[in-house]
């Protein structure tokens, strides 16, 4: 079928009813997934009367499919999905994403369909291969626009990164089009929603088109895509936006005569970066528990503000139900420690117990007895109390079938302020990409919505109380400092020289980057954790374990 060519003139003007569909897909599940389309185009059509119901980007594979792609049986699949969706009987015309092969080639592409017919196919022109987009490993890049008459309307089809480049949209309006459709799956990070916005003012003004944007909505592994669906007028103007992290149909009235002109909508208000951060986090904790089929989830709750917060998140993702928080103090926990997690506890309303690991860091101690003889207590002995809390939710994790929650966060894992099968044990970890600072934020915004953390918690100096009055700031610089180091080093990429030129003091930079550069082994065995930046370890940031490089310049 030709997915490209110019589209006649549209006749007298209408009203055209689009809903975008910003909605949650499972990775794989192709069956699921093409329900879910049915299901949400029946909805759009009764509840909202849609003439076009437009989904995110590779809908019906889920995204990102990764190397699911390069399975044999991929294409019957999807050729079957496109069936069930064509003898569905919808009324609305849908836009579906989905992984297309034509003449041997694999393609990122777009699904027209209208009265049990694909009337048109797309092919996404630039697919991305930076940060955590891998698309150039499976995906062919398409040639050809596509601009058809649907419903009486010139629309262009583009896929997510076409809009972000420079020809797809100028050569759907050079080709008639006076709506462009962009399907989406762009994941959330901060400051994300208004870099897309700025784009989208300036392509749908300078290109003199409406603009349809639907993003998809869940998450997938580390990444969360937040939804945030969008509509411009020609003129650049917002006129509709859905709310991020909310799935849901949104329906957008369009006026179509000269140009097709959106009817404005009462737009959301701006949430904090706080309260959009922690949005992320729930929904990231949510998704990957629930799609993976765990039933609850287990955490050591110390008494500080890392495991705190991830409490609340847990929480506010699953239920107080599924929710299991343990205490495993040893001989330097201090009562305040212990005060405060049965206070977080006791707030969020989950089950909650002590296990004390004296009696196992004894046994332990007493077996090492020999090997250990004539050495000096140092870090091993730290390590040991981490690692035996490890065993602890391990084995509660094997007994009940919950997925354990570390609770390290961006600045500790950057430095490798953890242990390795200690306080790494786990499967998930909800502030992987949150740096301390914000992770303070984040616990004031939590107690706006309902106690949750005691004053205490956030306001005592942070400390693993591995030793005797241990606090973090004994082994690193101050994490107001810290943060602000990490983030021109792993953030921004400056060298160690060119961090000290912004007023740094040198013995805290040089420490700060070889930490980084010498964990890299440790991060490499940590558990995924929700991606809310553009720079989170794992996809976006890989470097080798092995390897030589100096970062002084």
């Amino acid at each position: 079928m030709p997915s490209s060519g110019n589209a006649p003139a549209s006749a007298a003007g209408h009203e055209l009813r689009v809903v975008m569909a910003q909605s949650d897909f499972l990775v794989g599940d192709i069956p699921g997934n093409t329900q879910r389309v049915i299901d949400a185009t029946r909805e759009a059509e009764q509840r909202h009367q849609a003439d076009i119901v437009v989904f995110p980007e590779l809908c019906l594979s889920g995204y990102p499919p990764e190397d699911l792609l390069l399975r044999p049986s991929m294409d019957l699949r999807i050729a079957e999905a496109v069936e069930v969706l064509c003898g569905a009987g919808l009324n609305a015309a849908i836009v579906v994403g989905a992984p297309l092969r034509d003449r041997g080639l694999l393609y990122n592409g777009a699904l027209v369909i209208e009265s049990g017919a694909v009337v048109a196919r797309y092919f996404k022109r630039f697919p991305p291969n930076y940060q955590v987009f891998d698309e150039k490993r499976y995906f062919a890049e398409g040639t050809e626009t596509l601009v058809l008459r649907l419903r009486g309307v010139n629309v262009g089809i583009t896929v997510c990164e076409d809009i972000w480049k420079d020809g797809p949209v100028e050569d759907c309006a050079a080709a008639g089009a006076r709506l462009i459709l962009n399907l989406n799956a762009s994941p959330y990070d901060i400051g994300k929603q208004n870099r897309r916005k700025a784009l989208l003012e300036r392509k749908a003004r300078d290109n003199g088109v409406s603009i349809v944007y639907v993003n998809l909505m869940g998450g997938q592994d580390e990444l969360v895509f937040d939804g945030g669906s969008m509509v411009f007028d020609h003129s650049g103007r917002l006129c509709a936006e859905a709310p991020q992290f909310a799935e849901g149909l949104y329906p957008v009235t369009f006026l179509c005569e000269h140009h097709c002109q959106p009817i404005s909508q009462p737009l959301p208000e701006e949430p904090s970066l706080e309260a959009n951060v922690y949005r992320a986090l729930v929904t990231g904790v949510r998704d990957y528990v629930n799609k993976n089929g765990f039933r609850s989830v287990v955490l050591g709750l110390s008494g500080g503000i890392d495991s705190a917060v991830t409490l609340a998140v847990a929480v506010d993702a699953l239920g107080k139900d599924r929710v299991r928080a343990v205490m495993m103090p040893f001989r330097y926990t201090s009562s305040m420690s212990l005060e405060d997690a049965e206070a977080e506890a006791t707030l969020l309303g989950v089950q909650y117990e002590v296990l004390s690991i004296e009696p196992l860091y004894d046994a332990f101690m007493h077996t090492l007895a020999g090997p250990f003889e004539g050495t000096r207590p140092d870090t091993t002995e730290e390590n040991l109390q981490a690692r035996l809390r490890g065993v602890l939710l391990m084995s509660l994790s094997n007994k009940f079938g919950s997925l354990v929650l570390t609770t390290g966060n961006k600045s500790e894992m950057a430095v490798g302020y953890s242990t390795l099968y200690g306080d790494m044990a786990g499967g998930f970890d909800v502030l992987k990409d949150v740096p301390k600072t914000l992770v303070f934020r984040l616990a004031r915004y939590r107690n706006t919505v309902s106690p949750a953390i005691p004053e205490r918690v956030i306001t005592r100096p942070p400390s693993a109380e591995l030793a005797p009055d241990q606090k973090d700031e004994d082994s690193l610089p101050g994490y107001d400092v810290l943060d602000q180091i990490l983030n021109l080093y792993v953030e921004r990429d400056f060298s160690a020289e060119a961090i000290i030129a912004e007023g740094f003091d040198r013995e805290d930079v040089e420490r700060t980057v070889r930490l980084v550069d010498i964990n890299e082994y440790k991060r490499r065995q940590a558990p995924i954790g929700v991606r809310i930046t553009e720079r989170g370890f794992g996809k976006d940031r890989r470097y080798p374990i092995t390897n030589g490089w100096k970062s002084g310049k």
